[in-house]
């Protein structure tokens, strides 16, 4: 039925927020259409990605000195 039975979102993150922060995500979700869960996962694999790119940036410019 899947593909790659690892691309299966079994794995449970809890993030607590405060009322102001989920605020912010519940609107945003609201706007997109989409659930809150699925807005958190986005900003963070978004984060996620930045933060890799960075380290890799940052260990090319090391490897380049």
């Amino acid at each position: 039925m899947y593909p790659d039975i690892k691309r299966i979102r079994n794995n449970r993150v809890m993030v607590r927020m405060d009322d102001y922060e989920h605020a912010i995500v519940v609107s945003i979700a609201n706007y997109q259409g989409e659930s809150v869960a699925t807005i958190v996962r986005q900003i963070v694999m978004k984060e996620a990605m930045a933060v890799l790119a960075e380290y890799n940036n940052d260990s090319l410019t090391r490897s380049a000195a």
